[in-house]
């Protein structure tokens, strides 16, 4: 087994969240010095011109990033016509956004059910949301709202133009037995 490819796959997996040191020997079960080893050979071979991406250690933790020298190139992607369009995930988190603004991402993470960091970043990276400060509860979180941008974006004057609906919850219906089922095994 090649343990630089399964680092490799391992830094790609956890994305923003990086591997500690002592994550990495544990987890590839290595000690110390075959660890740090490891990483310089992996952080050496990228380094290498022909290549898009490089380790940096960040936090503590170790990450991989892009080259800052194709930074222009970043650009063009996230400003391209053709990459502008909104996935079915996007607008989700755009609408938890604009109706409950300012929200925090773990906010926004119990009303969605999933993770939206990658989602938010996007969003931030499109300047259709922006941080806004940070909440009082613990921990501080960022708050995120809609921009000037988000408005523009779907032909909006001001917040007040986004369409108005009503929750309805239904507090008499039964509960679910979730472990009982309508279907019989044979």
């Amino acid at each position: 087994m090649n343990k630089e490819a399964v680092l490799e796959g391992l830094l790609f997996v956890v994305g923003d969240d990086g591997l500690t040191i002592n994550q990495i020997k544990d987890i590839l079960e290595l000690n110390d010095e075959e660890a740090k080893e490891l990483v310089i050979s992996l952080k050496n071979k990228y380094e290498q011109s022909d290549r898009g991406i490089r380790i940096n250690f960040l936090g503590n933790t170790f990450k991989l990033t892009t080259k800052k020298e194709h930074r222009e190139y970043y650009q063009k992607l996230l400003t391209n016509e053709e990459n502008n369009n909104l996935s079915q995930s996007a607008l989700e988190t755009l609408a938890i956004i604009a109706y409950n603004e300012p929200i925090t991402r773990l906010m926004v993470d119990e009303i969605r059910g999933v993770s939206s960091r990658e989602m938010i970043k996007k969003l931030v990276a499109k300047g259709l949301v922006k941080e806004s400060g940070r909440s009082e509860l613990p921990g501080r979180p960022i708050l995120y709202q809609t921009t000037s941008e988000f408005l523009d974006y779907f032909g909006l004057s001001s917040k007040e133009d986004l369409p108005k609906f009503d929750m309805v919850v239904n507090e008499e219906s039964d509960p679910v037995d979730l472990y009982d089922s309508k279907y019989i095994e044979n």
